[in-house]
């Protein structure tokens, strides 16, 4: 069993970028499919991603866990991330929505 030495959430990509540092000839069945998901649905790169986390916790006031879940949908309209903030249970002001929108368009094109 393998030991776990630090936990951290970290966004789909930032998963992507850890897995491609790793010869796929040394990667065990379960990372081989996690790198192929990974491949598919990272929507940004992991610097970006990483960037857009910390913005969003330190700007958006998200929670940690908050911010990754927002940063792997990548929500491109104020409907797409009110339905996908609506699970959260807590009341997200249009102006906020409006800022976490900007945030991620911002970096997503840089």
């Amino acid at each position: 069993m393998t030991e776990t030495i630090k936990k951290e959430l970290i966004t789909i990509a930032q998963v992507r970028d850890i897995l491609e540092k790793v010869k796929p000839d040394d990667m065990d069945q379960i990372q081989r499919w996690t790198h192929d998901y990974t491949t598919k649905f990272a929507k940004t790169t992991g610097k970006q991603a990483q960037k857009m986390v910390k913005q969003l916790v330190e700007q958006c006031d998200l929670t940690q866990e908050e911010a990754v879940e927002v940063v792997n949908v990548m929500p491109q309209t104020l409907e797409e991330l009110r339905a996908f903030t609506f699970g959260w249970k807590k009341l997200i002001l249009t102006e906020t929505l409006e800022k976490i929108l900007a945030i991620l368009k911002d970096e997503s094109q840089a």
